[in-house]
């Protein structure tokens, strides 16, 4: 493929781009005449060409599905929730009834089955929270699913037995082809790479969708510890290709809650109790898991938001050695942030999260010794930083998390925590797989902006055009068609 008139760097003169078996084999000064070696030509007309994004953590299939669901984020109560979905009911048909993205932590109210039974008398309902911690249910989808439970409100490790029981219910072949077709909205969004966290197995998942079509994004898919047996047993290895375009992923372990539902792991209490979260593994079993992993060949990534949870995690790795991930690495205490470079352990974050999660921050994590999103003390300790979304905890805009690593706020409100903002180009390079700069011989996984993010500011990097997203040489995005 040819990319032409492009510039790399602001301000720089523009130059050609050719791509050869999936890799940039030429960058030279832009020529009138030159063609391309293989594949298509695309004339940038003078706009920016970088590396291309990758999200790191998302829910794909959740995310998908999504797209569709009854958005209820707006909801300040659990009744106003119920109301919102009351006027919604005779707009959706006559199946199970979704919604998306309530916070129920600052409610004034707690969701419960009844609360939609009286809304939707003999409905089925599901509504996900924000951060895919909770799932509340209504009374006659708990008895379609043969769930006995109090209130309704599955939490945590419930929640997403909860989520796999539903997706069970779903046409596999519909979810297929929506999961597919959202991979063509992530080109649209400038990424070309995916780590998919979805609560599944994920490799029975990712063979079939290959048989139906390629995606349009690389995806490394993770193993849930119950399918870690099944992925040792065929001797698979993180980094495996099973699929074209798709390869084994991270071991995924869920080690705390969120903080929205108070259960992200703390070493203080959370305000008004004395609950500090809870623990949905052993420290002990953590190990214990991470180490079969770890001997199979396939790298960890662990989610710990609260700081005793990250504290246990680094723990764990130490003991363990070899590094891998930790997911969301919300809340530090100091003393740990160095340890992430020393074990090797990345820290994969979600910056739109510290931006939708500051007042909770500051109504449940005030007054305490640790750092709340210390992304620059992780940047200074050497910490590698992986940037994703948890789509669909947050949509997957790359540009977006961007800005709010950068900037520190989305709207008119101060930065939040300005202390902690990254400089534009570790941001960038987090969010773009490690990578600062097009160069010879790497990958041509390319997106092309119509400006340069270094000439931006805060509100026109959000807004910037993607023009066009090539991966491995293949155009998977331009706007000139769209």
């Amino acid at each position: 493929m040819l990319i032409k008139n492009v510039v790399l760097t602001p301000g720089g003169g523009a130059v050609d781009v050719q791509t050869v078996d999936g890799r940039i084999a030429d960058i030279s000064a832009t020529t009138a005449s030159g063609s391309a070696i293989e594949g298509d030509t695309l004339d940038g007309r003078g706009a920016a060409l970088l590396p291309s994004f990758v999200d790191n953590h998302v829910h794909l299939t959740q995310w998908a599905t999504s797209l569709t669901r009854i958005d209820v984020s707006g909801a300040d109560s659990a009744a106003d929730l119920a109301d919102i979905l009351a006027r919604s009911n005779e707009r959706h048909g006559s199946g199970i009834l979704r919604a998306q993205g309530f916070r129920d932590a600052l409610w004034p109210d707690a969701p419960h089955k009844d609360i939609l039974q009286n809304a939707l008398p003999g409905r089925r309902a599901a509504i996900t929270s924000m951060d895919l911690h909770t799932l509340w249910l209504s009374p006659a989808l708990l008895d379609d699913l043969g769930i006995d439970h109090p209130t309704g409100v599955l939490r945590d490790h419930d929640c997403m037995e909860g989520l796999g029981a539903l997706d069970r219910l779903a046409d596999p072949v519909d979810s297929d082809c929506g999961a597919l077709a959202a991979t063509r909205e992530l080109a649209r969004r400038g990424i070309t790479a995916v780590t998919d966290f979805e609560y599944a197995d994920n490799r029975a998942v990712w063979t079939r969708r290959s048989a139906l079509g390629r995606a349009d994004v690389r995806v490394d898919f993770t193993v849930w510890p119950e399918w870690l047996d099944h992925e040792l047993e065929r001797g698979a290895a993180t980094g495996d290709i099973v699929a074209d375009g798709v390869a084994l992923g991270p071991l995924k372990v869920m080690f705390d809650g969120s903080l929205n539902t108070r259960t992200a792991c703390c070493h203080d209490p959370y305000p008004g109790g004395t609950s500090s979260g809870v623990l949905l593994e052993t420290p002990e079993d953590l190990v214990a898991v991470m180490r079969r992993a770890r001997a199979g060949g396939i790298t960890p990534a662990i989610h710990a938001i609260g700081d005793r949870a990250n504290s246990l995690a680094l723990d764990a790795f130490e003991t363990v050695g070899g590094g891998g991930r930790i997911e969301h690495a919300q809340q530090i205490r100091p003393g740990d942030i160095p340890r992430f470079a020393a074990t090797g352990v990345a820290a994969s974050i979600q910056p739109q999260h510290a931006m939708s999660d500051r007042d909770v921050a500051d109504e449940l994590w005030a007054g305490r010794s640790s750092i709340a999103y210390p992304y620059l003390s992780l940047h200074r300790a050497g910490a590698r930083l992986l940037v994703g979304s948890d789509a669909p905890v947050s949509p997957p805009s790359p540009l977006d998390a961007v800005a709010d690593a950068v900037w520190r706020t989305d709207d008119e409100r101060p930065p939040w925590q300005p202390s902690e903002a990254l400089p534009l180009g570790v941001a960038l390079a987090a969010a773009s797989g490690g990578r600062h700069s097009v160069e010879l011989g790497s990958k041509a996984d390319l997106v092309l902006l119509a400006e340069h993010p270094a000439r931006l500011g805060n509100r026109d990097l959000r807004a910037v055009p993607i023009l066009a997203t090539v991966l491995g040489g293949r155009l998977t995005f331009d706007s000139a068609f769209a």
